[in-house]
């Protein structure tokens, strides 16, 4: 007989060279994933920043004159992955001022008047660019 590798021996070096490979995909698969979603927390974090912009900006332009002040918004962003809701937990008035529909404090410094505290919920949408869900949230003291 001729010296060669057996069937054996070929078997079992497939088997290496199969099992180094199927390790090398998941370790890649398992960082696409995590840059992936990477990838979507910074999108929610700056997402919550532009949804805190625009909050201020619609309570500034709130009209007031009925004694009502705005409570809720919700902003959904234009490619349909994540979506904000702003929740205004409380005003700040000097006196004089009131919002019927929400609680608030009367203030006797003019330059805290119109601040508001609020809560900034951001989370994914079903989407098929979302990995998995990411849910975030910040509370704020904010002056529009």
């Amino acid at each position: 007989m001729r010296p060669a590798f057996g069937l054996p021996q070929v078997l079992l070096i497939i088997l290496f060279v199969g099992g180094i490979v199927t390790v090398t995909m998941r370790y890649a698969s398992l960082g696409a994933q995590h840059y992936a979603d990477s990838y979507t927390r910074e999108q929610a974090e700056l997402f919550l920043h532009s949804a805190t912009e625009a909050a201020l900006l619609r309570i500034g332009a709130f009209d007031r004159s009925g004694g009502e002040c705005m409570k809720e918004l919700t902003v959904t962003s234009s490619d349909g992955r994540l979506e904000a809701n702003v929740t205004v937990e409380r005003y700040y008035l000097a006196d004089g001022s009131a919002c019927s529909n929400l609680p608030y404090t009367p203030i006797q410094t003019e330059e805290s008047h119109g601040m508001v505290s609020m809560r900034v919920v951001v989370a994914t949408l079903s989407h098929p660019k979302n990995l998995h869900p990411i849910r975030l949230q910040r509370r704020s003291l904010q002056r529009p």
